[in-house]
């Protein structure tokens, strides 16, 4: 058990750059306070004192602001980072090594009881601030969940999920699509990396881009057909060669299109 303790205490001060100290992370955390609380609610659930685990959860709930049901299976090693608001549902799991930020939900979406209504989440996934991860699926190990997005279909291993409702951005080379640190060598150990931030646009966001950038492009091919029917018509001293309801005043504002984007 006291292994399992310093591993509680390690864990925050390897993945939290503001954690200063043991002692301060016995005493100023409220997600390390949510975690000890919530293993006797889990056993006293297991063992058929239901209520009293009920009621831990409750207390927990009032001392933390996190809300984790005492049904829910924890595993070790997990940091739930400030934490206000965070709920987890009955027939969740948190796998090993998982971030939680605050705001985040791991709910259902079915009303039936004794089936699996709530997540699971593999080793190493973190989900950021404002997430909702919704049903019972499961998100791979090292997936990362991006802030505000909503979940609701499974996460391969490795990848990350942005948006609503989330779009996937596969992982590369068996690495995850967050952001890493490009300077450091390919031999050095991975940085833990958070809030699921990417480097490359989301996939919808791409989309738009190609239809932005193929819409530019048949303006400038419209425009030279202009120019070419203008010439012909001079040539040809033709006045009505070129009805004047073809004539298009208004051009395809690409930069505003891009701006709006965030390009």
């Amino acid at each position: 058990m006291l292994a399992r303790l310093r591993s509680d205490i390690q864990c925050i001060l390897d993945r939290d750059p503001a954690a200063r100290s043991t002692w301060e992370v016995v005493t100023c955390y409220p997600g390390l306070h949510a975690i000890w609380l919530q293993r006797p609610a889990h056993w006293c659930w297991n063992h058929g004192f239901r209520w009293l685990g009920r009621f831990i959860s409750h207390l927990a709930r009032w001392l933390t602001g996190i809300e984790i049901h005492p049904g829910a299976v924890i595993g070790e090693r997990v940091f739930i980072d400030h934490g206000m608001g965070v709920v987890i549902g009955e027939t969740a799991v948190v796998g090993d090594g998982c971030t939680i930020y605050h705001g985040v939900t791991l709910g259902g979406t079915s009303l039936y009881k004794g089936v699996k209504r709530h997540p699971t989440l593999g080793r190493d996934v973190v989900v950021s601030a404002g997430a909702k991860v919704l049903g019972g699926f499961e998100v791979g190990d090292g997936a990362k969940i991006g802030s505000n997005a909503v979940v609701i279909k499974p996460v391969p291993a490795g990848a990350t999920a942005v948006g609503i409702p989330a779009r996937i951005l596969p992982s590369k080379a068996g690495q995850s699509a967050d952001v890493t640190d490009q300077d450091a060598p390919a031999a050095a150990p991975r940085p833990f990396t958070a809030y699921g931030v990417t480097q490359e646009d989301d996939p919808i966001s791409q989309a738009m881009r190609g239809l932005s950038e193929g819409a530019a492009c048949h303006e400038q091919q419209i425009a030279l057909l202009w120019e070419a029917i203008q010439k012909l018509s001079a040539q040809t001293k033709t006045d009505d060669c070129v009805p004047c309801e073809s004539e298009r005043p208004q051009k395809f504002e690409k930069d505003k299109i891009d701006q709006l984007m965030g390009k």
